[in-house]
């Protein structure tokens, strides 16, 4: 799936199932999430919210989060000293959608890459899913990545 700018509501809207888009993320909201972060929210991303700010799908699992959910649940990741021990670092991943059990999609949040990945709860692999987030939506609306 090509997307370019300005058009991903359409684009998912395009895909097999159902989604349930939510209204665009404001500049401001958009921004405090990147400095809250201490980084940019990647070009693909911060696009897809400017549309639609989080994606579900027809169960209501978060295809992808909205900017608020993002930045609380990847501070929430990288604060948590707990996890420290048991993870390796979180910094450089940037999840924006879970997979419904416990599995987080991610990308990656300093590198200028849009490959997306999966993280394993369990045993705490990053897996290399998508190579963009237009193909990871449309893997996931398809069926074709299987946790």
């Amino acid at each position: 799936m090509e997307v370019s700018s300005t058009v991903w509501t359409e684009a998912v809207a395009a895909l097999p199932g159902t989604t349930l888009c939510r209204p665009p993320v404001s500049e401001a909201a958009l921004l405090r999430c990147a400095t809250l972060l201490g980084h940019a929210v990647p070009a693909d991303l911060a696009s897809l919210l400017r549309e639609s700010n989080g994606i579900e799908d027809e169960y209501g699992d978060g295809l992808i989060w909205s900017a608020e959910s993002i930045t609380s649940e990847n501070r929430n990741l990288r604060g948590d000293v707990a996890f420290s021990t048991l993870f390796m670092p979180f910094d450089p991943l940037l999840f924006f959608a879970d997979a419904g059990n416990g599995d987080l999609f991610a990308l990656l949040s300093t590198i200028d890459r849009p490959d997306v990945f999966v993280w394993n709860h369990e045993d705490d692999s990053r897996t290399w899913v998508a190579p963009s987030l237009a193909t990871y939506l449309e893997r996931r609306l398809t069926g074709k990545i299987e946790l």
